[in-house]
């Protein structure tokens, strides 16, 4: 018994210490780019962003905190990209995720598999891109059984279910549970920018239910 505590504490101690000011850095500025920079500018600011996550990542490639955050830089900034860009960015988004799973999928409360199931609901399917609902839900579950109570996890997966699955109730239930969500004292910007659309997708949720 002492022996699997140790090994509990030391995989937790490991998880903590790969968590550097680095990536808190990063984490930070895309939650400025993301929810405080005008849309205009957003796309060279998150191509900043990206070549830092990415240099970052390059003297780090064991780092799975490092290469999800890599992964969620480089879809975010796909997602506001031109066309010509957008796909070799959520590719490179794809790859990043992947790898930080196959590191450890544990890492920040399995963002990658949430981020990656994002990924596939989000970008076109084939033959345009590698986008499939099928994978995109079994890592949205994937990511919502490691972080059952997350803001991220259960907005992500009601976001699925009410656009591709027409399941209102469900849908309605988690962005309720990601409304709830306890309040990260090192994300507020990200908090409030989530909390935010939440209410955005509860409000059409809503009007959907009410038809």
């Amino acid at each position: 018994m002492k022996i699997i505590v140790l090994l509990l504490s030391l995989a937790t101690f490991i998880s903590q210490a790969q968590m550097t000011d680095e990536i808190r850095a990063i984490q930070k500025q895309w939650a400025v780019v993301n929810y405080q920079t005008p849309e205009k500018q957003k796309e060279d600011e998150f191509e900043k962003l990206a070549k830092i996550a990415t240099q970052y990542v390059v003297n780090h490639p064991k780092n799975a905190h490092a290469l999800t955050w890599e992964g969620i830089v480089y879809s975010t900034y796909a997602g506001v990209a031109g066309t010509f860009s957008a796909g070799k960015l959520a590719k490179h988004a794809k790859k990043s995720f992947e790898q930080a799973i196959k590191i450890d999928g544990n890492a920040l409360n399995g963002s990658a598999y949430t981020s990656l199931g994002v990924l596939y609901f989000k970008v076109p399917g084939w033959p345009l891109s590698f986008g499939n609902n099928k994978k995109a839900l079994k890592n949205l579950k994937k990511g919502l059984a490691l972080n059952p109570d997350g803001i991220d996890s259960n907005y992500f997966y009601a976001d699925f279910l009410q656009d591709e699955q027409d399941d209102y109730q469900q849908a309605k239930k988690h962005l309720l549970k990601a409304q709830s969500a306890a309040p990260r004292p090192s994300r507020p910007l990200a908090d409030t920018g989530r909390q935010a659309e939440i209410t955005q997708l509860l409000k059409k949720v809503n009007e959907e239910l009410a038809d």
